[in-house]
């Protein structure tokens, strides 16, 4: 790790006219995201003593079903949002030809016998001899038992989880969000941070959909916030870093996913903050690199453009991934900053 110095400030002069502007119909747009966020979080609260007595009966630990659970709630984001329902803290999802068996003729099938006999995994989890798809109990006692179904230490629930979603991403995924939970001894884990710290001097407007040339025409996706080189840049929320190193584009980046699903992409760095590696655990307001302006070529380019850190956020629903604007997120979360004492 080269140390870095903060050098002046000349370079921000350039950023100067990069002012926050007013972005009333993307604010809403983030508005309905926050919503969702706001809604995952109060539904922890009353989560972990269901997830606890599951992870009883099945000596599941508590934190996978719960890192199953919160990864099941951020692909299903848009079904949440738009629900008039009150929501359940348990989201876990079968498809009906897991639950009721791929050959079984009654696709919706809530019998348990005959669920068993076509090599479906619903069960009743509740006692009420219904094995219902959309029940919250049912559900999470259904994927208690496949996990546990080869064991409970760590590489068994890892193999039971590939073979159910089939994608060792996933398992990364769901993984991190154990450890996560594992390491704070809870589900509920709040808070958010601007990127940059309060004592630092910065810039930023939306360059959110701006046209870019290097590398091919493109769409600029995510925010730049113009700032000295060697600035610090901290996680904007708790997650695991994902993705570490070199990037064409972004030079220098780190990204991170959070337990929303949600990607938090960190580029242009100077360098990276110690002990920040992959699959490491971070949480707001921690450093994890400094401002540069690497990119926009090999490995140790840097220097053509002024330094910034460009912040992206991109949402995933687990068959496709796209950006939004995170400006609005910036916003909100520097007006949060502000008004905390120093």
């Amino acid at each position: 790790m080269i140390k870095l110095q903060i050098r002046p400030f000349a370079t921000l002069l350039l950023a100067l006219t990069l002012l926050p502007v007013s972005g009333a119909s993307a604010e809403r747009e983030a508005d309905a995201d926050e919503t969702l966020e706001v809604a995952s979080a109060s539904l922890l609260k009353e989560e972990l003593p269901v997830l606890k007595l599951a992870a009883k009966k099945t000596k599941v630990p508590w934190y996978y079903l719960a890192a199953v659970n919160q990864y099941e709630m951020g692909i299903h984001w848009k079904k949440n949002r738009e629900s008039k329902k009150a929501l359940s803290p348990i989201q876990i999802e079968f498809p009906t030809e897991k639950w009721s068996g791929p050959v079984n003729p009654q696709r919706e099938d809530s019998n348990p016998v005959t669920i068993k006999i076509f090599g479906g995994i619903g069960l009743d989890g509740n006692k009420d001899k219904v094995a219902d798809r959309l029940n919250p109990e049912d559900a999470l006692f259904s994927m208690a038992k496949w996990l546990s179904a080869s064991g409970t230490n760590e590489d068994a629930i890892r193999s039971k989880l590939w073979d159910y979603y089939q994608d060792g991403t996933v398992v990364d995924r769901i993984s991190g969000f154990a450890r996560l939970f594992k390491e704070a001894g809870t589900t509920e884990l709040k808070g958010n941070s601007f990127p940059i710290p309060k004592r630092f001097q910065y810039s930023y407007r939306s360059t959110w959909g701006d046209a870019r040339g290097w590398g091919g025409r493109r769409m600029h996706e995510g925010c730049d916030i113009f700032a000295g080189h060697g600035t610090p840049v901290m996680s904007t929320a708790h997650g695991v870093v994902e993705v570490i190193g070199w990037n064409r584009f972004g030079g220098w980046r780190i990204g991170v996913r959070d337990l929303n699903n949600i990607y938090h992409y960190y580029a242009h760095l100077a360098g990276f903050a110690k002990g920040v590696k992959r699959g490491s655990i971070v949480k707001p307001g921690q450093v994890i690199g400094y401002v540069g302006s690497s990119g926009y070529g090999k490995p140790g380019t840097s220097g053509k453009f002024p330094p910034h850190l460009h912040y992206g956020m991109y949402r995933e629903t687990g068959t496709r991934e796209w950006a939004f604007d995170p400006t609005p997120h910036l916003r909100k979360w520097e007006r949060e900053m502000r008004a905390k004492k120093r």
